[in-house]
């Protein structure tokens, strides 16, 4: 599960707190009520932007937010769906489960649709709902 992010005032005060005055990832964590992971993982998307001590002038929450998490570019790679048909009549039969059917479509497509167990649950269940 993904966490949520920040609000632009706490990254704001986490980047003025670790570049303006020095302070420990782990004091900051303190000082803001958040995990020193999370502190870590703030300063690191900051350093790999470019940003340093202090701010430039004029960086608002918006500039703030495109240099820290820039959109991610869409994958080349086309990997095959599943032939959802199938796999909806297939799962009509006696001892066929969501996981015999997965485990099949992998040795068959290994670098098919999504790998992530929730992702593949999600997929499964509303594709097999439309039939």
């Amino acid at each position: 599960m993904t966490n949520k992010r920040l609000s632009m005032r706490k990254i704001h005060e986490v980047l003025r707190l670790h570049f303006e005055h020095g302070r420990s990832k782990r004091e900051i964590a303190r000082i803001i009520n958040v995990s020193p992971s999370t502190v870590c993982g703030y300063v690191a998307r900051a350093k790999l932007a470019g940003l340093s001590s202090p701010l430039p002038p004029g960086c608002y929450d918006a500039a703030l937010e495109r240099l820290l998490f820039p959109p991610s570019e869409p994958s080349s790679v086309r990997r095959p769906a599943p032939a959802w048909p199938t796999v909806h009549n297939e799962l009509r039969r006696k001892d066929v489960t969501l996981e015999l059917l997965w485990q099949e479509y992998k040795a068959e497509q290994p670098d098919g649709c999504a790998s992530n167990p929730e992702v593949r649950l999600h997929l499964v269940c509303s594709r097999t709902a439309d039939y």
